[in-house]
């Protein structure tokens, strides 16, 4: 039996090797997802995924299912409650972003109708194919990521810099970074 070539970033983390086997680079249009991306890629700054994928069901759990209505809601007793809750990053700075960036995401979601048309717009609404033979290739920002930070920014969103927006990007397969040799590689273009 052949053994799967995979991208070798997961490592041996059966958390991370779930979510790039199943989630990394699939193309997403649903607003609660990518919302929930947009919370975690904000709380990721500075920090590996590993930690935040590892902390996953408590953000779950913490942000209300990430329900950007309940979350534009979050008044100073919630957010203190966050910030005792060991099982998150408790940084306040990125709490208050959260809170923040669900108001700025309702309003987009108002204006566009859904998140979705507004945020895949900087792709053109297709996937970006990058075809990366290893991973020392992949960039940390593209200009498609600077425009969606760009934009981001003047919308009132924080935590979203270009490298935040493109760690965002590969999450919600706007870009396809899977190495060339990765078994998901040609799969995530059909998704």
């Amino acid at each position: 039996m052949a053994v799967k070539k995979s991208c070798s970033w997961p490592s041996s983390n059966p958390l991370m090797i779930a979510y790039h086997d199943e989630e990394w680079g699939v193309q997403l249009h649903d607003d609660n997802k990518l919302f929930e991306f947009m919370i975690l890629d904000a709380f990721q700054a500075g920090l590996s995924w590993n930690t935040i994928i590892n902390k996953r069901d408590n953000f779950r759990k913490a942000f209300d299912n990430f329900d950007p209505v309940k979350v534009s809601k979050y008044n100073q007793k919630k957010i203190d409650k966050l910030m005792n809750d060991a099982g998150i990053i408790r940084n306040k700075l990125k709490i208050h972003a959260a809170v923040t960036n669900a108001k700025k995401f309702l309003e987009v979601q108002k204006e566009f109708g859904t998140f979705d048309k507004y945020i895949w717009q900087f792709t053109g609404g297709k996937q970006k194919v990058n075809g990366l033979k290893t991973l020392k290739e992949m960039p940390a920002k593209s200009a498609e990521s600077d425009a969606m930070s760009k934009d981001l920014i003047k919308r009132g969103f924080k935590f979203v810099g270009s490298t935040i927006c493109y760690a965002f990007m590969q999450a919600a397969g706007m870009v396809n970074d899977h190495v060339t040799e990765c078994f998901r590689y040609k799969q995530v273009q059909k998704s």
